[in-house]
């Protein structure tokens, strides 16, 4: 008997280290709990500093959010609100939710957005494009729209006094005490829209909204979007059980945009009594972003011309309609847009790349400098609060390493003298309160999945959020001992500039091993960052079974100033995947490395890096995926590919040469090109061109589509499926 017991203890102390050392399978990362433990997103203080709220997936349902809160005066954490309180059963969205959704990467169901009243006494829920106003006292909803349309843009009038929201391409408000709704504008339908984004204000410019309260409510800023000058393309989705014909106005490179027009309104005058802003007489231009200052007299608007190499910031009185330039910013090549903005009493807080990166700036209201605040060879991320009585700004950026992100402390009376407030390495994505007093703090490490934290102003901890401790309890607990630690490194590109590099090695196998170059390579995204990605548990599977994964930050993407990123103007696809090669060169160089054996793997802009790779590097890559890949770049939008590649019309050449086409001829190995059929961002039509120009030119290749999935291929069955064909495809040509 005794002996059976020791054979017993024996064998589940054997199970117990399988259990701890358990591999990750595919099915796993697509199943609940999700690995990332909990989740917290939209993390906000309320404007009274009483509470920290954010909204957190359920441990049964990972895409399905409620709203949750850190009481400050009892110290508790709790669900604020149950979004099945609010709604339950499925969200019929309309086909613009729907894209603005997916411009603002906003997935799942249940509490997704939210919004404060002014008095930290009520929160505003938009669901199922009806408004629901929730009082904290009564803890009850009431649902103050019943429409047939669909609600967007829902916002709460800076007092609390109003809610207003854009229906059927008009702008309405709500007086919540009375509960009458006003519609400020009744002209809007077809071709025009009112205070509404477009297409490309949505997705490349990141403004999301085309209307603007003043502080005291008494006007309202808007746009009014003429559509009629984008070409109409009538473009296929294809769904499993049925092809629905869709006509979209996308303004494809080299081809005209909206008409846009910017106006000032009383919120107790008529409807549509607008006085219209004279921006100029070249209309060719794109309405970056707007404000109104402290005095509720002026707003700011920024203006961009086409070219995107002259931005400027102009005052407007609301009153006489005169403005100002204020701020020119100018390049040779393109100017970045940005939100670091702060209007103070009598000056306000700018971020410029004038001398190469982005730092803050102070100027008074004429646009005379008074102080350049941060200086140096690194990049301010973000602005996040001023604190007005002291004088403090804290923003986030990389003094330390462009590999994470930290939160800083500048004074206005001591310019550059910068303190760093975060106390752990790692990836810090913060909230400030109102009056800067404290911040909530998203944080993570490579190897830590995001903690949430309050904290004081100098950084003190102040209380876990969510501490998400990979304990045993935890998701990712019996995977964690069997993670490989990836190992980052530099290496030098031709003109000398250092490029970060990340690589997950295999352990345990004999032999040389294959590699696959995960790459994006796009301008305006980092890979390389001491951060938690749910993106890593694919690269743990795919290492697990053997594979090096390997990724570069090439010259051009973001987070390392002008000088790294201004290479890649009017060369897309040349001087990205020369820096990609230079990584594998270096990667070929371990001994533990089979140099024959190279993949590439990327979506969207990784997508077009994956082909040009197959295409212009046959010998070096000898199996790749790409998914939703651009092939052709007159047929993304004006804004982003103008900004990088030039007007087509004046620069032909330079398109030709960053395509794909005249490079598909050196295709030799085995390429797999997936997309979603009901893409309307990188449109499906990129991929059905190189499918037909392949097949002239008698090239083998393997293609898989997902029916009625956007540029974002999403869901977990879906997830799962694509998942699973990326890797079968390297396991069965790499």
């Amino acid at each position: 008997m005794k002996q059976f017991i020791n054979i017993l203890l024996v064998a589940l102390m054997a199970l117990s280290s399988v259990v701890q050392a358990e591999k990750i399978s595919l099915e796993r990362i697509y199943s609940d709990p999700s690995l990332s433990g909990k989740t917290p997103r939209n993390l906000t203080v309320s404007p009274d500093g009483q509470r920290a709220t954010y909204i957190q997936s359920r441990a049964d349902d990972y895409n399905r959010y409620d709203l949750w809160e850190y009481n400050v005066q009892s110290g508790k954490r709790s669900m604020l609100v149950d979004s099945a309180a609010l709604m339950s059963g499925e969200e019929n969205l309309s086909d613009e939710e729907k894209a603005r959704r997916e411009r603002l990467r906003i997935y799942g169901k249940g509490i997704l957005q939210y919004t404060w009243s002014a008095d930290g006494k009520a929160l505003m829920f938009p669901l199922a494009g009806d408004v629901y106003y929730y009082q904290l006292s009564t803890k009850k909803a009431v649902k103050l729209t019943n429409s047939e349309g669909f609600a967007t843009d829902v916002k709460f009038s800076p007092k609390g006094n109003y809610i207003s929201y854009v229906l059927d391409q008009n702008l309405y408000i709500i007086d919540i005490k009375s509960g009458k709704t006003k519609a400020l504008t009744t002209l809007g339908g077809g071709n025009i829209k009112f205070a509404m984004a477009e297409f490309v204000a949505q997705e490349e410019i990141d403004r999301m909204t085309g209307y603007w309260w003043s502080g005291d409510e008494s006007k309202i800023a808007l746009t009014k979007v003429d559509m009629s000058p984008v070409e109409v393309v009538t473009r296929n989705e294809i769904y499993a059980d049925s092809i629905k014909l869709v006509d979209q106005r996308y303004p494809f490179a080299g081809t005209p945009n909206v008409n846009i027009e910017l106006g000032i309104m009383d919120v107790n005058g008529k409807a549509d009594d607008i006085r219209w802003i004279d921006m100029g007489a070249d209309k060719d231009i794109y309405l970056a972003r707007g404000h109104w200052l402290p005095n509720n007299k002026t707003f700011s608007y920024q203006w961009q011309n086409r070219t995107q190499q002259l931005l400027e910031l102009r005052f407007v009185n609301a009153k006489t309609l005169e403005q100002q330039v204020v701020i020119q910013e100018k390049s040779d090549t393109w100017v970045n847009i940005h939100d670091s903005l702060k209007y103070l009493d009598d000056s306000f807080i700018w971020g410029s790349e004038r001398d190469g990166f982005h730092h803050l700036y102070q100027f008074d209201y004429k646009g005379k400098l008074i102080a350049q605040l941060t200086k140096g060879d690194w990049v301010v991320d973000a602005l996040k609060a001023v604190n007005k009585k002291t004088g403090d700004i804290f923003f986030t950026g990389r003094k330390d390493t462009p590999l994470e992100s930290h939160v800083y402390k500048v004074n206005l009376n001591k310019p550059n003298k910068i303190t760093r407030v975060s106390k752990r390495d790692g990836y810090h994505r913060v909230s400030f309160s109102k009056d800067a007093s404290i911040y909530l703090d998203s944080y993570s490490n490579i190897m830590q999945p995001t903690q949430v934290s309050l904290h004081k102003a100098n950084g003190q901890h102040i209380t876990w959020m969510e501490e998400n401790k990979v304990d045993k309890d935890h998701p990712f607990y019996s995977y964690k001992s069997d993670f490989i630690k990836p190992r980052f490194g530099t290496l030098k590109a031709e003109d000398g500039q250092t490029l970060y590099y990340r690589i997950f090695e295999p352990v345990g196998f004999e032999g040389k091993r294959p590699v696959i170059n995960f790459v994006y390579g796009g301008p305006g995204s980092q890979q390389i960052t001491n951060s938690w990605s749910g993106r890593n548990a694919l690269f743990q599977h795919l290492t697990q079974k053997g594979y090096v994964v390997f990724t570069l930050d090439n010259r051009g993407s973001a987070n390392r100033g002008k000088k790294f990123e201004d290479p890649i103007y009017k060369h897309l696809g040349d001087v990205e995947l020369k820096d990609q090669l230079t990584g594998i060169e270096y990667v070929k160089t371990l001994d533990f490395v089979d140099p024959d054996r190279i993949g590439i793997y990327g979506h969207s802009y990784g997508g077009y890096m994956t082909i040009m790779g197959m295409f212009k590097a046959p010998d070096v890559y000898k199996v790749g995926v790409s998914g939703s890949p651009v092939t052709d770049w007159g047929l993304y939008d004006t804004h982003y590919t103008e900004r990088f590649a030039g007007h087509p019309g004046n620069n032909n050449e330079d398109y030709d040469i960053s395509n794909v086409f005249q490079y598909a001829d050196g295709l030799s190995g085995d390429l797999l090109i997936y997309h979603g059929m009901a893409d309307d961002n990188v449109l499906f039509t990129n991929s059905t061109k190189l499918f037909k120009h392949l097949q002239d030119l008698g090239k083998t290749f393997d293609v898989m589509t997902y029916p009625g999935s956007k540029h974002s291929i999403r869901g977990k069955k879906t997830g799962l499926h694509l998942a699973k064909t990326i890797v079968r495809y390297f396991d069965k040509n790499l």
